[in-house]
């Protein structure tokens, strides 16, 4: 492929050349090609392109018909966001401050989960930072192993995040449903491997998670993993250390238990415990069902090392004592290289993280499309009233910067994967600007509806309706109305030029 892209843009002879592009830049792509081909190997063109880009053809852009188009969409894209934007479907399961259910959007099709979170049980439980921080932390998120945030919206009783949806159930209801507890090591090398993609993500972004479990770890159609409940994470401040003692008991790294500072040390623990559970069938510190001191099993994490049965291959068990080391500074994922030096491991020799990352690597299980890994709703329990709590203006202003609609990337993923981009963004024949780009053309008289033609409307009515339509702003006419009302799902949506 690298070398298809030289012929094709870096051959004086190909229609295609560009030459913007120096020969210094061109001799060291070839020279890297040699050495070792990657998705980073024509990095070094980037910037002259770019600069090339961003003087003549940009401002040409600016006078163009896709920019009026591009305006259209970011128009759509900022629609507000409510409750009649989906359809509400059947529970999956619960989350602290409230329900989550199936959801879909009614104007695309698309299924996503929706988490709630009760107005009235955040405020008695002074959620509204941990609420927040969620949010914020899920907007900035980006990565196929770890659940993005698509929706933030509000109604009367609930905040509502609407996340990836991911059917194929949790892993703890994997390990300990499905037959023998546990997994085979192909199995555990493949989920260990994405959910260390996913914590390398979010360490480059600046954020711990703090919170590794199976409950958390979620399985989509394919089969692939991804981090879910970001509700613990936080953003550590560049070159700061952080305190906390949060968690799930079991799960806790004994720094986090001794509140002492950290950095991201917590996760590679969490990595730990998790490939021990995924092995062993139950947590190194806790038997499955074990009832147990808070304080008893936080002692064990502390001082006890971790028994290793038969089930355990030289490299898992080399791994869970390299993760599950007491001291930070000894643990694998603690140094400088981070993530990098977990992917080293002999534990991960069988995958290939460049094909991994790019979602090319298939899993080997995937769940039936036909079964549903969760509970059964009866067995969901239902959340009490919350009673005494009343919301007032200082609430609705949190709210307000809660609910902020759309987040860009998974609402521009959506309109392209259901094929709403591909049915809307069409120009006139040849090319040309299509009628609701044409600044000049006179927008068409709105469609009337089948009553407004069976009780034919005076023509002074139909006059004043025209004359309405025609005041909107330059270049809008009813065929941009149109388009983006089919793509949102309302009745009245105006689009810019």
């Amino acid at each position: 492929m690298g070398e298809e892209v030289i012929r094709q843009f870096f051959s004086t002879e190909s229609p295609d050349y560009l030459p913007e592009i120096s020969q210094t830049h061109i001799s060291q792509c070839l020279e890297n090609l040699q050495k070792s081909p990657c998705k980073d190997l024509f990095s070094s063109c980037v910037q002259p392109l770019h600069e090339y880009l961003s003087r003549g053809p940009f401002t040409d852009y600016l006078g163009s018909m896709y920019f009026d188009r591009f305006l259209q969409w970011k128009y759509l894209e900022r629609q507000s966001v409510t409750k009649d934007t989906f359809r509400q479907y059947r529970i999956l399961g619960k989350g602290g401050f409230g329900e989550v259910c199936a959801c879909q959007v009614r104007a695309t099709g698309k299924m996503y989960a929706c988490k709630k979170l009760e107005k009235k049980r955040i405020k008695k439980r002074k959620g509204e930072a941990m609420a927040l921080n969620e949010k914020q932390i899920l907007e900035k998120v980006n990565s196929r192993f770890v659940v993005s945030l698509a929706y933030a919206y509000e109604t009367k009783d609930a905040l509502c995040l609407v996340l990836t949806i991911m059917n194929g159930g949790d892993l703890k209801f994997h390990i300990y449903n499905m037959g023998n507890p546990g997994f085979d090591d192909e199995r555990v090398i493949f989920y260990a491997a994405e959910i260390c993609c996913g914590l390398q993500h979010l360490h480059q972004e600046g954020i711990v998670y703090r919170d590794l479990k199976p409950e958390n770890i979620l399985l989509d159609d394919d089969g692939h993993i991804r981090i879910s409940d970001l509700g613990l994470a936080i953003k550590i401040p560049e070159g700061e250390t952080i305190r906390g003692r949060v968690g799930t008991v079991g799960y806790m790294a004994p720094e986090v238990i001794n509140n002492e500072r950290y950095t991201f040390s917590p996760d590679w623990w969490g990595l730990g415990c998790l490939v021990f559970e995924m092995i062993e069938g139950q947590s190194p510190f806790r038997a499955r069902k074990e009832r147990v001191k808070r304080e008893e099993v936080e002692k064990r994490v502390r001082e006890e090392q971790e028994l290793y049965s038969d089930k355990f291959s030289e490299d898992t068990k080399a791994i869970c004592k390299a993760l599950l080391a007491k001291d930070p500074k000894q643990r694998l994922g603690c140094g400088e290289s981070g993530a990098a030096e977990v992917k080293q491991h002999p534990f991960f020799r069988t995958i290939n993280f460049k094909r991994l990352e790019a979602g090319v690597m298939k899993p080997s299980f995937v769940p039936d499309p036909r079964a549903v890994y969760c509970k059964d709703v009866l067995d969901i329990e239902q959340f009490s009233t919350v009673k005494g709590v009343n919301l007032d203006q200082t609430d609705n202003d949190f709210y307000a910067k809660f609910a902020t609609g759309s987040v860009s990337i998974p609402w521009q993923n959506e309109m392209i994967e259901t094929e709403c981009f591909k049915d809307l963004n069409v120009f006139g024949p040849n090319g040309m600007r299509s009628p609701d780009l044409d600044w000049k053309q006179l927008p068409e008289p709105p469609k009337r509806s089948l009553l407004q033609r069976l009780f034919r409307r005076h023509p002074a009515d139909y006059a004043l309706s025209t004359n309405a339509h025609s005041n909107l702003p330059a270049g809008v006419n009813s065929h941009s109305t149109t388009a983006n009302s089919a793509c949102q799902g309302q009745s009245t949506a105006q689009a810019p030029s």
